[in-house]
């Protein structure tokens, strides 16, 4: 995206335009299957949540084994459409029976994840970091901290961190948890606040946990309220992307939209793959196209 673009472009006059909508007061309409509408595209970013990789037996619907081909099948997507960067949102791994099969499973689906020619992210998971501790996640993946941002093509990119438990902030790691108590601590909050203060571009929020107001309660951060807040009041959020709940779901609140991406673990085969791109569009348009299971949604949860 053009750094001229202002917030008011981006995010008042299109919101979160999902699935070929008409952007308001403009009279052109995307066609996300069109070459015309590809070649207006500014960056594209690849999305998949939820792998659950571990070499064990199905148990659902949950088919863990199945992550290498799936994963494979959206590392070649994404490479034929050669994304700024991709973004795992947490879970990449289930649990293992012993430290060192879990190890072996990270890089056994890390190497698989590695084949994408663009850079990585990292979202963190409740499963990532079970019988893991961060430190370890971090040494097999690259990754540097839970939280960070960065600026790609004039938009401000912000992962978060609820991997912590609500009653003291401690990390999760060596299954010291209840999968159903995320929360972000104060010392987090405090720099999202200020990072949000200093970019001046338009942001898209990564969180594995779900922030949004709907869905089962289990599922959301505890503080999510709180962070709902310091999202609004920053005036520059334009989007949220989070999993952990395993559904397609849609919603705006407060006037961000909360995507909540398909799970890749769920189901067996390669039919049913969920991953996405969230593409962005020189006018100052952007669209989430989903692949497989991955609904694509436009900005009133309408499926397509």
């Amino acid at each position: 995206m053009n750094k001229s673009v202002t917030r008011r472009s981006f995010l008042h006059q299109s919101t979160l335009i999902l699935a070929g909508t008409t952007m308001v007061g403009c009279s052109s309409k995307l066609s996300l299957s069109g070459n015309d509408s590809h070649s207006n595209l500014a960056l594209t970013v690849g999305l998949i949540t939820d792998i659950h990789y571990a070499n064990k037996k199905e148990r659902g619907t949950r088919f863990y084994r199945d992550g290498l081909v799936k994963v494979n099948d959206a590392v070649k997507h994404f490479n034929k459409v050669n994304p700024g960067f991709v973004v795992q949102l947490g879970d990449m791994i289930d649990s293992a029976e012993t430290l060192e099969k879990e190890i072996v499973n990270l890089k056994t689906i890390e190497a698989v994840y590695a084949k994408v020619n663009c850079p990585r992210r990292y979202v963190l998971g409740n499963h990532c970091v079970s019988r893991l501790t961060k430190q370890e996640f971090y040494e097999h993946t690259g990754m540097s901290s839970g939280y960070d941002s960065f600026d790609v093509s004039g938009v401000h990119f912000i992962t978060l961190d609820a991997c912590h438990r609500s009653k003291d902030g401690v990390d999760y790691g060596r299954e010291n948890f209840n999968w159903t108590d995320s929360f972000v601590p104060p010392k987090q909050v405090a720099w999202l606040k200020n990072d949000l203060n200093k970019t001046k571009f338009p942001v898209i929020i990564f969180t594995h946990q779900r922030i949004d107001n709907a869905g089962d309660k289990n599922h959301r951060v505890s503080n999510a309220s709180q962070i709902r807040g310091v999202l609004e009041d920053s005036g520059k959020v334009a989007a949220v992307l989070q999993g952990h709940s395993h559904a397609n779901h849609h919603v705006n609140v407060g006037g961000i939209d909360y995507v909540t991406l398909r799970a890749s673990v769920e189901k067996s085969g390669i039919e049913n793959k969920a991953y996405a791109t969230l593409n962005f569009y020189k006018n100052g348009m952007i669209a989430i196209e989903g692949f497989g299971k991955q609904k694509t949604y436009d900005a009133l949860g309408r499926d397509y």
